[in-house]
């Protein structure tokens, strides 16, 4: 079996853990070599000969050589298999992405296709009363030729009349502005639902990037919208002033769908389904130090004492069977601590809901790192 075929054949979870592995194996390989050459460097003549201490040293510089030469080698192996599982775990998110925009798709149809009945129900409205004004708008002409060339026939009159009756101008000088005001929003919300849709699943690559995080959070609540308008109101409250943070767009996208989908679950399990009122979702955001802090806080049932130390853990869910894998967690874990080098826990009072706070730095530590091991 190939390192491919191999990597291929794990969960997202597991690759996560084994990438996690790889990376803190070359840490270690790299502090080896450094600690090695401190020892030459820090080597003391006090007590003993030159000789003696050029004898130490050769032999030092031996075993850095030897430990150099096979932690390169052992380096550009875990390169290698670092550089596919790195590879399969992109390809195995961007599949759970996927996956989770198909379970969506029947809601984000019901969304479309709300406004796009308005807009057809309109369009149809405005095409008869344009009829019946173009109808009223002839007679009116004919009065008014007729006018211009002599007395006016009371007939021509009167037919001019009717057909203003007919076509109910005053209603419709009334109404077809409005219709076309709310085919426009219609339209506009069609448009805004594609695009949200077209920000979430594009691929954000490897590398981090700028992030505006109020937009990438409001893409995905426009695209959860059907998971969360029955049972909840969400409000969003991040400050003006937040910097640009460098992250993985797409996958942070992720984390944000996973916990808001949660929290609408959370909620709808104590409102059934939003038949009892509605719940409450925020989402804050605020500078902490040199980290972003994200709050995203139900009105849920809160998490029960006994399982909160598990809430992280691969495959746990608490949901019914068919409603919940237990991986949205673990990937928000793996998102936001391997591979943002931020935090994520959580606050949570049983009857009173749950809030998952999530700290990313503004500054990529883990580029820092690299531009210092690496010139």
């Amino acid at each position: 079996m190939t390192q491919s075929e191999f990597f291929a054949e794990l969960s997202l979870p597991e690759l996560t853990l084994r990438v996690g592995a790889l990376e803190r194996k070359l840490r270690a390989k790299e502090k080896t070599i450094r600690v090695l050459i401190q020892r030459i460097e820090n080597s003391s003549t006090e007590g003993h000969s030159a000789f003696w201490v050029l004898e130490q040293n050769i032999a030092l510089e031996k075993m850095v050589a030897k430990r150099t030469a096979e932690i390169n080698a052992q380096k550009e192996q875990l390169g290698q298999a670092l550089a596919q599982l790195r590879g399969t775990q992109a390809k195995l998110i961007q599949a759970q992405k996927l996956e989770a925009i198909g379970q969506l798709a029947a809601g984000i149809a019901h969304e479309v296709n709300t406004p796009t009945q308005y807009v057809s129900d309109n369009t149809s409205f405005a095409q008869r009363g344009v009829a019946g004004l173009i109808t009223a708008l002839q007679a009116a002409m004919a009065v008014v030729q007729a006018a211009k060339e002599g007395p006016v026939d009371a007939q021509l009159i009167a037919a001019a009349d009717a057909a203003v009756t007919k076509a109910k101008v005053p209603y419709l000088v009334k109404q077809l502005p409005r219709a076309l005001e709310q085919s426009r929003e219609g339209l506009g919300r069609i448009a805004s639902i594609v695009q949200a849709m077209k920000e979430f699943s594009h691929p954000s690559g490897s590398e981090k990037k700028p992030v505006n995080l109020r937009e990438a959070i409001e893409t995905t609540i426009a695209v959860a919208r059907n998971e969360w308008k029955y049972v909840a109101e969400v409000e969003l409250d991040m400050d003006a002033s937040l910097p640009l943070v460098p992250a993985l767009r797409n996958e942070f996208n992720q984390v944000i769908l996973n916990l808001l989908v949660n929290a609408a679950h959370a909620i709808g399990e104590v409102t059934a389904g939003g038949s009892q009122g509605k719940g409450k979702i925020s989402i804050v955001g605020r500078m902490q130090g040199e980290q972003v802090e994200i709050r995203v806080s139900d009105t849920g049932a809160g998490i029960p004492e006994g399982v909160r130390a598990r809430v992280f853990e691969p495959f746990f869910t608490t949901k019914e069977v068919g409603k919940g894998t237990g991986q949205g967690l673990a990937i928000a874990y793996s998102v936001i601590v391997d591979k943002h080098q931020g935090s994520i826990a959580f606050e949570t009072e049983v009857n009173r809901g749950t809030t998952f706070v999530i700290c990313l730095p503004v500054v990529d530590s883990a580029a820092a790192l690299q531009t210092e091991v690496f010139p």
